[in-house]
C-alpha cells in the first residue's frame, strides 16, 4: 500500500482582482503562507502528486518560487508535478529555470513520460501542458501490465475542451490505478471509470464567490484493492455567499443571518425582497470588522401596491378590475385572491397564509 496527496490549482500569486490592492496583497501572503502546511500533510506519505496551476503565471514574485521549492524541499519524498495551462511548461517558465529540490520531479513534455520507484513498486506517469491549451494528453494511453501500482498526474477538464479534455472512456482503458487530476476548482470527490479511480482535489484556497466553501488537498491510500480518499481542508479563508431578505430593519437581518465567526472570511450578501432603499454605506460602517473584506448588494425591490395596477391595460389590470367589480366579497378575502391570482400570473408561488 502507498499513501498519497494530492493537490492542484494553488494559483500562488494569483491577482485577486475583486478585492482592494492591500487585502489582495495580504491575500497572496497568505498563499505563501498556506505553503508550509504541505510538507505537514505530507507526513507519513510516500509522494506527493502535484496535478497543476500551482502557478498562477509565468511571472511570479521571487518570494513565492522559494517559498514553493522550500515547501516541496520539506515534503522530504518524491514530488511529481505536472504544469497546468496557467504555468505551463515553456523555455521562459519558471520550471525551466533550475533550482528546484532533488526530490521534485517536474514534467516537461506533452506525450506522458514516467518514473519507476521500485522500493513502493509504483510507476508515476505524467505529461505537461506546453502552452495555455492543448488537446488531449491521455488519447491512446495505455499502461503496461507490470505488476506495479500505476499511478499519473495530469492537468486537465472533464469533456470537450482547449484544456487537455479527458474522457470517461479514455481514463477507463488507461490502465491506470489512480489518476490524479488538477483544472476543475471544486472538489470531485473519488470517481471511477472502469478500474481507474480518479479525483480532482479543487482549489487550495478560493479566489473569488465562485469558488466558495472550504478548499484543501486530498491525502489518499492505494493498494491492489483499491484507492481511498480523505479530503484534508487547509484553513485558509473563505469566500461566502448570503442572501438576505431585508425586511424593515437590513442590519438586524443580516446580523440575524450571520454565522457566529466571519472575521477571516470574505462575504458577499445580497440583500433581498422588497422594501424601501437600504442605504448601504450606513451599513458597511455598521458591519465595518466584521470581515475582511465585505461586498454588499442590494437587490431589493421596491414594495408595491397591491391594487396599484388597476386600470391598467394589461392582464394585471384586467384581473384586477375584474376583481374588484365582484360583489359581496369581505375586503381580506379579496386581497387574497389578488395577491394568490397575480402571484399566478407571474408564475411565482404565494403562501397563502
Amino acid at each position: 500500500m502507498i499513501n498519497f496527496l494530492h493537490a492542484a490549482d494553488l494559483h500562488l500569486d494569483a491577482p485577486f482582482r475583486a478585492l482592494p490592492p492591500e487585502a489582495a496583497a495580504a491575500r497572496r501572503r497568505e498563499q505563501r503562507r498556506l505553503l508550509a502546511r504541505l510538507p505537514e500533510l505530507a507526513a507519513g506519505c510516500d509522494l506527493v502528486l502535484l496535478a497543476g496551476d500551482l502557478l498562477d503565471g509565468e511571472t511570479v514574485w521571487q518570494e513565492t518560487l522559494e517559498a514553493l521549492r522550500d515547501a516541496l524541499a520539506a515534503c522530504a519524498v518524491p514530488v511529481f508535478l505536472a504544469p497546468g495551462n496557467h504555468d505551463c511548461f515553456t523555455p521562459g517558465s519558471p520550471y525551466a529555470a533550475g533550482g528546484w529540490p532533488g526530490n521534485v520531479r517536474i514534467f516537461s513534455q506533452s506525450s506522458p513520460r514516467s518514473e519507476v520507484l521500485p522500493d513502493l513498486g509504483v510507476r508515476v506517469w505524467g505529461a505537461a501542458f506546453t502552452a495555455p491549451e492543448t488537446p488531449s494528453l491521455l488519447a491512446g494511453f495505455r499502461a503496461p501490465a507490470e505488476g506495479l501500482l500505476q499511478l499519473m498526474v495530469l492537468h486537465g477538464a472533464p469533456g470537450a475542451a482547449p484544456y487537455n479534455p479527458i474522457t470517461p472512456e479514455e481514463i477507463a482503458a488507461s490502465g491506470l490505478d489512480y489518476l490524479a487530476l488538477g483544472h476543475i476548482h471544486r472538489a470531485s470527490g473519488l470517481l471511477q471509470s472502469g478500474r481507474t479511480a480518479y479525483a480532482w482535489p479543487g482549489c487550495a484556497m478560493g479566489r473569488g464567490f465562485d469558488e466558495t466553501g472550504p478548499k484543501g488537498v486530498y491525502l489518499g491510500q492505494l493498494d491492489e484493492a483499491g484507492c481511498r480518499l480523505t479530503f484534508r481542508p487547509l484553513d485558509g479563508r473563505r469566500y461566502e455567499t448570503l442572501a438576505v431578505a431585508a425586511g424593515d430593519d437590513p442590519l438586524a437581518a443580516i446580523e440575524a443571518a450571520l454565522p457566529p465567526d466571519t472575521a477571516r472570511d470574505i462575504y458577499r450578501i445580497r440583500l433581498t425582497g422588497p422594501c424601501p432603499p437600504p442605504d448601504l454605506a450606513a451599513l458597511r460602517e455598521a458591519l465595518a470588522g466584521r470581515f475582511f473584506s465585505l461586498d454588499l448588494r442590494d437587490e431589493t425591490t421596491r414594495p408595491r401596491s397591491l391594487w396599484e395596477d388597476r386600470g391598467q391595460d394589461s392582464l394585471r389590470g384586467l384581473f384586477l378590475d375584474a376583481l374588484a367589480e365582484r360583489e359581496g366579497v369581505e375586503p381580506a378575502l379579496r386581497d387574497l385572491a389578488a395577491r394568490l391570482g397575480l402571484a399566478a400570473l407571474e408564475g411565482r408561488e404565494e403562501d397563502a397564509l
